[in-house]
Formats: C-alpha cells, structure tokens, sequence
C-alpha cells in the first residue's frame, strides 16, 4: 500500500505564494534543494493541480540536466523519472512525458492509485491538498518553513478542514529554513 505525502514550502504565516502570487521567496540553497530531492526520491506518481504542473514543467527543458548545480540536475533527473497525474478542468493538455490529465479529482480513484502504488504518491499545490485533505486522503503533511511573513496570498492550507497531525520528524537548517514532517492522525 502507498502513502500520499504532501511536501510544501510555506512561510512562517502559512503561505505558499505572495499576494502578486510570487513563490521566489521559497527558492532553495544547495542544502536545502539536496535535503528535498531526498525528501522526494521514494515518490514515483506526482498528483498536481493546473497552477503548480505549469511551474514545474521548467523541470522539462533538457537544460536542467546540464545546469551546474548538483542539486538542480538531481531534481531535474527525478521529475523525468516520476509519472505525474494533473487535475484541470481548464488546461487543453499536457506537455510533459509520463504525464496524464484528469479533469475531477476523484476521492475514491485517489484512494486506489495510492493503495495500489509501490512508490510513495506526493502531492502538489495547495488547491489540490485541500481537497485531498478534505476527502482524509492525506497520509503525511512534510513542510519546509522558510524564515518569512508574507502577510497574505495564497493559503498552504484550507480553512475548515481539520486535521489532527502527529510530529514524526524536524530539521533546520543554516538559512533559516526548518523542515517539519508530520503523519495524519487517524
């Protein structure tokens, strides 16, 4: 059975984006971008909303595997590798090998993918994990806390779904930036 694993990078007040929907506060140093390709190398499906496939699609340039940081051609290495499912009702389609399109995110076709993968299922973008979190879906809730208040823009988390959390793992690092993983109490 696999675990679907929400990975974010968040400010301090909980945002994902700013206010003009900008997420280059949240750029990682080489230690920080080693520790998530670790993070992220057990994942084999990628479950994305329109907004944050679009974002990661840069992963596709052919550029990316001769970037000269090791952590970028890791990251780059791993995105080619990992099969990716995008929930849109607008976009007309995909880019990206190993990549389908739904339409509807499904509770119940979630739950099936994630039971019958080998591979841990990750989890992208806010809009989609509330209505991951919101089915029960979400089995451990990973963040990276960068050192910033935002003071608004586009929330990590839904208001009125509650979801009771269990600390499994912490970590900081030199840039200020300190990693929290949790598992999802049941």
């Amino acid at each position: 059975m696999g675990l679907l694993t929400y990975t974010s990078n968040t400010s301090l007040d909980g945002f994902v984006a700013d206010a003009s929907g900008s997420f280059a506060f949240s750029f990682p140093d080489e230690e920080v971008l080693a520790f998530i390709n670790d993070l992220e190398r057990p994942v084999g499906t990628y479950l994305f909303g329109r907004r944050l496939y679009e974002v990661m699609a840069v992963w596709d340039d052919p550029a990316m595997l001769d970037d000269p940081s090791p952590g970028t051609r890791d990251f780059a290495a791993q995105w080619r590798e990992t099969d990716k499912v995008v929930y849109s009702t607008t976009l007309a389609e995909v880019s990206a090998p190993r990549t389908r399109l739904e339409r509807t995110f499904d509770p119940s076709a979630v739950r099936d993918l994630v039971q019958g993968a080998d591979a841990e299922v990750g989890l992208g973008g806010p809009t989609l994990a509330a209505a991951a979190l919101a089915a029960g879906l979400v089995d451990e809730v990973r963040l990276l806390v960068r050192p910033v208040l935002l003071g608004g823009g586009l929330a990590n988390f839904p208001l009125g779904v509650r979801t009771d959390l269990e600390l499994v793992d912490e970590r900081r690092f030199a840039s200020g930036v300190v990693h929290v993983h949790y598992r999802v109490r049941r």
